[in-house]
C-alpha cells in the first residue's frame, strides 16, 4: 500500500512537481494550501511524512510543526526558501526533522525523503500513535482544538502549561523525565536554565486542582519524571 505523504504550501505547481517526483517512488501525495486545513488534513489521513514551507496563509510552517507535536512523531520535512540559520534553529526547536532549500535538487529531495521515511520505520514498529483527546466524567482534554474543561468549566493555560499537559496525555502511562519535556516543550535541556519543567507542573496541578476530584492525574516519580494517569472507569 502506498505511503501518504502530505503537502503543506500554498503553491499548487510545487504540489504537482512534488506528486511527479515521489508517485513513482509509490508515495502517495495530498496536498492542503494553508496552515489550518494542513492540520486538519493531518488529523484525517495520518501522513507517514509531512512536507511544509515556512511562509503560509493562517500559520506559520513553524506554527504548524509545534501543533503536529503536539499529537504525532510524523517526521517533518520542512523545503523553503529560508534556510538561514536563526530559522533552522527555530525549526529544530519545534521538531523539524530536516531542511530542503527552494529551488530543490530532485535526487536531494528523493534522497532525504527515503532518509526520513526510513528512520521513522526504524523508530515505529506499528503505527504512529495518535493520541487526540482524553475525556473522563471530570477532565476533559481536546488536543486538536487545544481545549481543557474541568467540572464543564474551561480551564485557562498559558502556551507552555498546555504544552507540558498535552505532551504528558500524549504520553499518558509512562514516566517522561524533565531533560525529554524540556527538550519536547522548550527545545533545550534543562541545564539551559529557561526550561523549568517542576514548576510547570505545579501550576497545571494548581488549575485541574489535582487530587480534589477524588484522583490525581500527574504523578511524581522521584530523580525519574512524571507522568498522567486517567482516571479507572467506576
Amino acid at each position: 500500500m502506498a505511503r501518504k505523504i502530505l503537502l503543506i504550501d500554498d503553491d499548487p505547481d510545487l504540489g504537482r512537481l512534488v506528486d511527479v517526483i515521489l508517485r513513482p517512488m509509490d508515495l502517495t501525495v495530498y496536498q492542503s494550501y494553508s496552515g489550518p486545513d494542513g492540520l486538519k488534513k493531518s488529523y484525517e489521513i495520518h501522513p507517514d511524512l509531512v512536507i511544509l514551507d515556512i511562509m503560509m496563509p493562517g500559520l506559520s510552517g513553524f506554527d504548524v510543526c509545534t501543533r503536529l507535536r503536539e499529537m504525532s512523531s510524523v517526521p517533518v520535512l520542512m523545503l523553503t526558501a529560508r534556510t538561514n540559520e536563526n530559522d533552522m534553529l527555530h525549526g529544530f526547536s519545534v521538531g523539524v526533522d530536516d531542511f530542503v532549500k527552494k529551488p530543490f535538487n530532485k535526487n536531494e529531495f528523493e534522497a532525504r525523503v527515503r532518509a526520513l521515511l526510513r528512520r521513522s520505520n526504524d523508530r515505529n514498529k506499528g503505527p504512529v500513535p495518535y493520541i487526540l483527546s482524553y475525556e473522563d466524567p471530570i477532565l476533559k482534554i481536546d488536543l486538536s482544538s487545544q481545549t481543557v474543561k474541568l467540572d464543564g468549566e474551561i480551564v485557562e493555560l498559558s502556551p507552555r502549561e498546555y504544552s507540558v499537559l498535552a505532551y504528558l496525555v500524549r504520553e499518558q502511562g509512562k514516566i517522561v523525565s524533565k531533560t525529554e519535556l524540556a527538550r519536547e516543550v522548550w527545545g533545550e535541556p534543562v541545564s539551559c536554565g529557561l526550561a523549568n519543567p517542576s514548576l510547570y507542573v505545579f501550576y497545571i496541578r494548581k488549575k485541574l486542582r489535582d487530587g480534589s476530584y477524588g484522583h490525581n492525574y500527574i504523578h511524581t516519580l522521584w530523580g525519574r519524571g512524571y507522568w498522567f494517569e486517567p482516571r479507572k472507569e467506576e
